[in-house]
């Protein structure tokens, strides 16, 4: 369906878009797909999108692009779900999560339908008569497994002249024994020394080995080398004690994380400005078996219950194996129907869970750790961050029409309590990386009887270049781009401090918060940096550290005057023995957790002034004496500039 007027006529022809199960994609002037979604309802889920209802921040953009779309009614959320992932494979849509790179991943096969079935290491996965295990993330791990399997199972391999002549012959013996055989590794249908039965066999225990039911692979050997035993083939015997050693010698490589039989995935993400990882921990019979890492590109902005949904629609449609329970941070959107279609996938219930507590949530935590590993690793091998770098100044230039990228970006923020406490900071990014040395804190010495945020900033950005022209280096060299946080007002202000004191030549920006508009002298409209692009998460990120920053100090002045005050009032501590306590402890809430014991280690406080200490403090706050007020907080709120 493709609507002739743009945005106006998508509206009017959702109105022909059915209430029922199915896809939706939404599409550019060009025809281009820009977003595959599903829905329970479509023309309810659609019109969120064009009705402003949708608070993704990616919405809004995407729907500024969107010219026509089209949708498929299905049958059920299950088939919408499975549709949804096929067309997301297909048109590769930029609002939509999908694997960053787009390289197959390597399996194991078993040649099920050969008449000595052999195994492989390969890449594709859609031949028929072959059953496949993975994926893999790691090439050398599959083959690493495929040698193991071999150790403790002898089964042909694909690669195998003899094998290759046997199963041309439809299994019949060449009578040439292959170099496999000599060495234990391959078990003889070359030279007929294995019956077919016999190595049905044996691939049913490679496969059970491959699912993870090791441990009934063990049992297994077990048995069959006692049987050995007692019928006294004690060469078969040493054969199969061999293979179990190897079984065990696996299994203790794997660390146990659960007493009971576990059959679970541990999916944890990780996500930095475009791009996510995704780590997975594979439990089989609660063993640690192994795990798979991906990088995902995440679209734009989406939430993190929308990259954990992408992920495991793509992740398990290529998987050969689905356990009974799949662990994530968040609940993914619509998670019954992604049950009902895992569940079709395993063949009976799956659950989708979000574990809060013991030793699921701290596999989870287990794969949300190393998700962030792979990642760095990622940016790291890509040199990522470099090249994002590069391109947000280039972007800042062009969209703030500054003279050369912005290098040096200073950025100021006020943080304060109705006037008090007030504090101002600045930090330093350097080739768009945070330069920690060249921050600064100021405490704001106007009084003002309430916040006046305008009059805080004016003293803190005249402290700064003052100083500069005083002191030369102590604040280095000028800002290629100041940033203040605030909208017009502070921009105002901020322009205004630097025309008393005399400084020209420094472009100045202000962030307002709500929209992550850009404010910029003698321009009438605010500059609007496209979502998700590498300009505006760096300015974000700017101005989220002169935020912490700043917030910090308020909180260090507030909980040292706190503690001060509630300490003044008890009989023996003295300026001393207060800043003692205050060192020592920090603040009233630790020092009234604290027992006389503790209170007595302090340097200068005796035990009978340390008891004192406890149940004066205790005394004033049942009371509820101020003090217990400021300890909350205290009435009112810190708040940054702007």
């Amino acid at each position: 369906m493709t609507p002739r007027n743009g945005s106006e006529d998508v509206r009017r022809q959702l109105s022909e878009v059915p209430e029922q199960p199915g896809v939706y994609l939404w599409k550019d002037a060009e025809g281009t797909v820009l977003y595959v979604g599903k829905a329970k309802a479509l023309r309810r889920r659609m019109t969120q999108y064009v009705g402003g209802h949708d608070e993704r921040v990616m919405v809004p953009e995407m729907m500024s692009r969107v010219a026509s779309f089209d949708y498929v009614v299905t049958s059920s959320e299950v088939d919408a779900l499975i549709l949804e992932n096929n067309l997301i494979k297909e048109h590769r849509p930029r609002y939509n999560v999908d694997y960053r790179d787009d390289k197959s991943y390597p399996y194991i096969a078993i040649t099920a339908s050969d008449p000595f079935p052999g195994i492989k290491f390969t890449r594709e996965r859609r031949r028929a008569g072959t059953r496949y295990f993975g994926p893999y993330t790691d090439a050398r791990a599959a083959r690493a497994t495929i040698d193991v399997v071999r150790r403790i199972h002898p089964i042909c391999r694909c690669d195998c002249v003899e094998w290759k002549r046997v199963t041309a012959h439809d299994g019949q013996p060449t009578g040439k024994p292959c170099f496999d055989f000599h060495v234990g590794k391959g078990p003889g249908p070359c030279v007929g020394a294995i019956t077919r039965q016999e190595y049905a066999l044996t691939v049913a225990r490679v496969e059970a080995f491959l699912e993870g039911r090791r441990a009934e692979v063990e049992r297994e050997l077990e048995g069959a080398m006692q049987e050995a035993s007692a019928d006294l083939d004690y060469e078969r015997a040493a054969r199969f004690r061999n293979r179990l050693e190897a079984v065990r010698s696996v299994l203790e490589r794997q660390r146990i994380v659960s007493r009971t039989a576990l059959d679970l995935d541990a999916i944890g993400i990780h996500r930095e400005e475009t791009i996510a990882a995704a780590h997975v921990v594979h439990v089989r019979e609660g063993r640690v078996m192994g795990s798979s890492e991906f990088i995902l590109d995440q679209g734009l902005d989406v939430s993190d219950a929308e990259i954990i949904d992408g992920f495991i629609l793509r992740y398990y449609d290529a998987a050969t194996h689905v356990p009974r329970e799949v662990l994530t941070e968040v609940a993914p959107p619509e998670a019954d129907a992604l049950a009902e279609w895992l569940a079709r996938l395993r063949g009976h219930a799956v659950r989708l869970a979000v574990p809060l507590r013991g030793e699921k949530r701290r596999l989870l935590e287990f794969a949300t750790t190393n998700a962030r590993h792979a990642l760095a690793r990622y940016k790291f091998r890509t040199r990522y961050d470099e090249q994002r770098v590069n391109q947000a100044l280039l972007e800042l230039e062009s969209a703030l029409a500054l003279p050369a990228p912005p290098l040096r970006i200073e950025c100021y923020d006020i943080s304060t309590l109705h006037g008090r406490f007030s504090v101002g900071s600045m930090v330093v990014f350097e080739a768009g990386r945070s330069d920690p040395a060249g921050y600064r804190r100021f405490r704001i010495r106007a009084e003002t009887p309430e916040s006046n945020d305008f009059l805080m900033m004016r003293e803190v950005l005249e402290r700064r270049f003052l100083r500069e022209a005083r002191e030369g280096k102590r604040f280095a060299r000028r800002p290629d781009l100041l940033i203040v946080d605030g909208g017009k007002p502070q921009l105002t202000a901020a322009m205004q401090a630097l025309a008393e004191i005399g400084v020209e030549g420094v472009p100045v920006a202000a962030l307002a918060k709500r929209e992550e508009e850009l404010f910029v002298p003698e321009w009438d409209e605010p500059v609007v940096l496209p979502a998700g692009s590498a300009s505006l998460y760096l300015v974000k990120r700017v101005r989220d550290e002169a935020h912490r920053f700043a917030i910090t100090y308020h909180r260090e002045l507030r909980d040292k005057a706190m503690t001060a005050s509630v300490l003044d009032e008890i009989p023996g501590v003295g300026p001393g023995r207060r800043s003692a306590l205050i060192k020592a402890f920090g603040s009233v809430r630790r020092l009234r957790a604290a027992s006389p014991e503790q209170i007595a280690q302090v340097k200068g406080i005796p035990k009978g002034l340390a008891s004192d200490i406890v149940d004066f403090l205790a005394a004033e706050e049942i009371a509820g004496a101020p003090a217990s007020t400021h300890e909350a907080g205290g009435p009112g709120r810190t708040t940054p500039g702007g």
